[in-house]
């Protein structure tokens, strides 16, 4: 079975920066699957950060657009999220996530949100602080 572990995140104060990675296992390739990025703050729904497909097409939420960078490490089967200028609005769990079609495209990718993913890791927390 797919097995999603993220790292990385940790304490960092307005304007900061910080690479999450999420390590994908159990034979699942992550450059053939649609994979996102969420992030859920206390008291709030779960949301889409990121979304990026099997030829590295990104789509990101408008709170983060210039500020955060999806990149895939295919021989490692490790995704990133590249985060700098940090807000406190940014605190939150982030999580990975996978969707379990294979060789979709954006298509696909772009219209799937929290349901749409089969495969999520346990998160790994960022606070920023004012």
């Amino acid at each position: 079975q797919v097995h999603l572990e993220e790292s990385g995140g940790g304490s960092v104060q307005a304007g900061g920066s910080l690479t999450l990675s999420c390590v994908v296992d159990g034979y699942f390739y992550s450059r053939d699957h649609c994979m996102g990025w969420f992030r859920q703050a206390p008291g709030k729904e779960r949301e889409r950060v990121a979304v990026i497909d099997k030829d590295n097409n990104v789509i990101y939420s408008d709170l983060v657009k210039g500020r955060f960078t999806v990149s895939k490490d295919n021989a490692e089967n490790i995704l990133h999220l590249q985060m700098i200028d940090l807000k406190p609005e940014d605190t939150g769990m982030y999580y990975c996530a996978a969707d379990a079609a294979r060789l979709a495209g954006m298509d696909r990718c772009a219209n799937l949100g929290l349901p749409g993913f089969a495969t999520w890791g346990r998160g790994t927390q960022v606070t920023v602080a004012s």
